[in-house]
């Protein structure tokens, strides 16, 4: 789904804008009724680590979504001759869970913690015996708990507890809401899919002294395709403090960015999976029955309609891997031969085809970060070599991209020696897989399973949103899968790559060396 040729005298109130917040960019998609971008604007930012916190500031989310909408509004005007003075539907999304404490006036009490901040390990730990369910160390309850037993004062006048999109969804509408996928990633949703767990909200208001009950501080919860308010004028104005933009659109249950991949891969079916490649990664498998026991390094979540989905979730992907792309580019100017990214980064993974791991000498690790998932609490980037063995631009570009996909696959594997999980298809998407074939391969041999992309891989989780709120508009009663089927993905383009047995093989062997090692990355975040 591209940008398009549509007729110029289109109604703009029969679109869709989704809005998602990514770690490294807030992007904003336009579609019509076909899925089909209309128009689209970005704005970039970055994380801050302050006093001790991964964290965006308030006035960066608001900045950000008013740049990234005043961008895709004057490329719709560009286009179309016409300004966007309205819109049909509008559905918000954002990096997953983490921790966003309001009062009762709806204003923050502590600082947004993101879902990369790892300090939550013991609560993490305490509530995952608690429920007897894997509660990993980014979701909002494990955020919780730890600011309760470290003693915050602001927990005892938490009025309300919300994620990134829900805040966003709570400033453009007045309603405290999520989507069930983004709710599921808050606290652990009941048998009913579509409501939080009673017996695991009991358990934790016995486990604590506060005085609010969880569940009166939790959001309420809405299913894809159900109505979760309207644009109000504070909302219009700021989202677009122009004025152009009217009150009034319909806005979708905010979902997160796993929610949003889900869709914009078409993996929301029992037996699918999908894989969104960035800042982070996570693989999801749409399972047809619950998985209700504890697995170290399985998140169970929800798809936006409610269906169980195990997730494999690595905080680290393709950060490190950029930084040496720039290296790179730095290079190119240095000698007065700038390269553009796109070009660079093509010709670099392209480098990577070449060669196997087992000849290239090299190890390298992505972690900016900690990673629960391979039980690191912090994380230092790091590349190793063999002394002997022919340094070369192939080896290096191979192992970071061999890298970006370890901690997932481990997850994986976990995952398969645990519960029956039968995957039919899985699809990929994310700005990696612009690059074509070769991120595509590599991942294909880390899962050993066929992967597919489709032509709106890179468009990401901001289509996935706005095909939410479409649904919204034009799903008519249909589930959302048959919806997705029929009207958005029937006549869509998908390559798929099946990894054949050699490159499985070099890779899970990749994976052994990377997983053996693992204690010199633990040594290196004490001393260095």
């Amino acid at each position: 789904m591209t940008a398009a040729t549509t007729p110029a005298n289109i109604d703009s109130a029969s679109t869709a804008l989704g809005v998602e917040f990514g770690s490294t960019r807030i992007k904003a998609v336009l579609i019509d009724s076909t899925g089909t971008v209309l128009a689209d604007g970005g704005f970039t930012w970055e994380n801050e680590l302050v006093d001790g916190v991964w964290t965006y500031s308030m006035d960066a989310v608001v900045a950000g979504l008013q740049a990234a909408y005043a961008d895709l509004a004057g490329r719709y005007r560009e286009r179309y001759g016409t300004p966007l003075s309205q819109v049909g539907a509008i559905g918000v999304s954002g990096m997953m869970h983490g921790y966003l404490p309001l009062d009762a006036n709806g204003e923050l009490l502590a600082a947004f913690r993101t879902w990369r901040n790892t300090f939550t390990q013991d609560s993490s730990r305490t509530l995952s015996e608690l429920f007897g369910l894997n509660i990993p160390q980014r979701w909002s309850i494990s955020h919780l708990h730890h600011a309760i037993t470290h003693g915050e004062e602001h927990v005892t006048r938490i009025a309300r507890l919300t994620t990134l999109a829900g805040y966003v969804h709570y400033r453009l509408t007045g309603r405290h809401i999520l989507g069930v996928g983004e709710a599921s990633g808050m606290f652990p949703i009941g048998p009913d899919g579509c409501s939080f767990d009673a017996g695991m909200l009991d358990a934790f208001d016995q486990l604590v002294d506060m005085p609010w009950r969880l569940a009166d501080i939790l959001p309420e919860i809405a299913l894809a395709g159900q109505d979760a308010g309207r644009l109000t004028s504070d909302g219009a104005r700021l989202l677009d403090p122009t004025g152009t933009l009217q009150p009034g659109a319909r806005l979708c249950p905010p979902e997160g960015d796993a929610g949003t991949g889900m869709v914009a891969t078409n993996s929301v079916r029992p037996r699918t999976g999908n894989v969104s490649a960035g800042t982070s990664a996570f693989a999801m498998i749409v399972l047809e029955q619950p998985l209700r026991s504890l697995v170290e390094q399985i998140d169970l979540v929800a798809t936006p309609s409610g269906a169980p989905v195990a997730m494999a979730h690595a905080n680290n992907c393709t950060s490190d891997l950029n930084a040496w792309v720039e290296i790179f580019s730095q290079f190119a100017d240095a000698i007065g031969h700038p390269i553009q990214r796109g070009p660079l980064f093509d010709i670099l993974l392209g480098a990577a085809a070449e060669g196997n791991m087992d000849d290239a000498g090299v190890l390298s690790y992505n972690f900016l970060s900690g990673d629960a998932i391979v039980s690191l609490p912090e994380g230092r980037p790091l590349t190793l070599r063999q002394p002997g063995i022919r340094f070369t631009l192939a080896g290096l570009m191979r192992s970071h991209l061999f890298a970006a996909f370890a901690s997932m696959a481990y997850g994986l594997k976990i995952l398969k020696q645990n519960a029956d999980a039968p995957i039919d298809s899985m699809f990929a998407h994310g700005g990696i897989f612009k690059t074509p074939e070769i991120p595509q391969r590599v991942l294909a041999a880390a899962f050993d399973t066929p992967v597919s992309v489709g032509q709106a891989a890179a468009e990401g989780g901001a289509w996935g949103m706005a095909l939410l709120a479409g649904f919204l508009l034009w799903g008519d009663g249909t589930q959302l899968a048959d919806y997705l089927e029929q009207h958005i993905f029937a006549d869509l383009e998908v390559t798929t790559i099946v990894p054949t047995p050699a490159e499985v093989a070099e890779y899970d062997r990749y994976l052994e060396r990377f997983v053996a090692a693992l204690p010199l990355e633990r040594t290196a975040t004490e001393v260095f």
